[in-house]
């Protein structure tokens, strides 16, 4: 298991990337603009650590994260997504977004905290029981 990233939601890309960046000193990795989903992420990592990353998620939409939304997810990349989500359900763990495309799974910790798990390298064929179960709960 390698840990990949945080997402944090940002509401002033501007502001953020003067904390994280310019006052903090962190590098930005790389930039992702999804007209489609009206968002932007930023990766940024301390210098010479591109590996650990924090994701600034921007939405181009006003959005009132109240409740803790601004803080997204921790990331995990696995070696066998498969594997890794029936070791999680053999502990009781609940699949909230399960892995149907071979590549992408959400759980969450017992105190609620959004776990993205993402397969190595190119994502596994899909495969039941995963491509026919839905999502569940918030992820």
């Amino acid at each position: 298991m390698k840990y990949l990233h945080t997402m944090v939601r940002v509401t002033d890309l501007d502001a953020s990337l003067a904390f994280y960046r310019d006052a903090l000193g962190l590098v930005e990795v790389r930039r992702n603009e999804y007209p489609q989903g009206r968002f932007t992420l930023v990766y940024l990592a301390a210098p010479g650590d591109e590996q650990a990353q924090v994701e600034l998620t921007y939405n181009w939409d006003p959005e009132d994260y109240g409740g803790g939304r601004n803080f997204g997810h921790i990331a995990f990349e696995v070696e066998d997504i498969y594997a890794t989500c029936a070791r999680l359900q053999a502990h009781g763990v609940a699949i909230l977004r399960p892995p149907r495309d071979g590549r992408m799974a959400f759980v969450r910790s017992p105190d609620q905290i959004s776990i993205e798990l993402l397969q190595a390298g190119p994502a596994l064929a899909p495969a039941e029981p995963w491509v026919s179960m839905p999502n569940t709960g918030n992820w």
